[in-house]
């Protein structure tokens, strides 16, 4: 992702396996002593979409590449990251790049992009669950650090701040990701 200023990493179209529908997005990593494999599974109506995407198919799209980016990333500097870390950059993703994407000084789309992201939602793991408790705390967290975003920065069209904070919180690591954000 060219916004958070990485270093070259590799083509995500490369590590893309499409599955059958119905499925959801899923980052396979296998870790051997000689090399981390990784693929991006998605639905086959995301990797070649007849038309538009409708929001959740774009979200797994973006949360995937999230994942990908992510990981790929750590793992060219040894590093680690944990599965709420990785589910809370998705969700940090999602927003940036359907919030800011295209026109970032549009306040109106903004609250919408976030109240479609945030409220309302549904999850696919109940609650009380490992996973669905995962997704809804990085889902908690994601927002908090989001309105503390537009608090600080966006209510006043800081976004070179914006950016910058972003950036910030991307490096941070999984620990101290979730700190930051139960901070906000």
């Amino acid at each position: 992702m060219t916004f958070y200023a990485l270093d070259e990493l590799p083509a995500v179209d490369d590590f893309v396996a499409p599955q059958p529908e119905p499925s959801r997005e899923r980052l396979v990593v296998r870790i051997t002593e000689e090399a981390v494999d990784i693929a991006l599974e998605l639905p086959e109506s995301t990797v070649q979409p007849a038309g538009p995407l409708h929001l959740d198919a774009l979200c797994q799209v973006v949360e995937g590449v999230s994942h990908f980016v992510l990981v790929t990333h750590r793992a060219r500097r040894d590093l680690s990251t944990s599965q709420l870390e990785l589910e809370l950059q998705a969700e940090v993703d999602k927003w940036l790049l359907l919030a800011l994407g295209r026109e970032p000084r549009e306040r109106q789309r903004r609250a919408a992009v976030k109240d479609r992201l945030f409220e309302g939602v549904s999850f696919a793991d109940p609650a009380g669950t490992e996973r669905g408790d995962r997704y809804r705390k990085a889902h908690r967290l994601a927002r908090r650090f989001i309105e503390r975003l537009e608090r600080r920065y966006l209510r006043e069209g800081r976004h070179e701040d914006v950016r910058a904070a972003l950036c910030e919180f991307y490096r941070l690591g999984p620990g101290d990701k979730v700190a930051f954000a139960e901070a906000a």
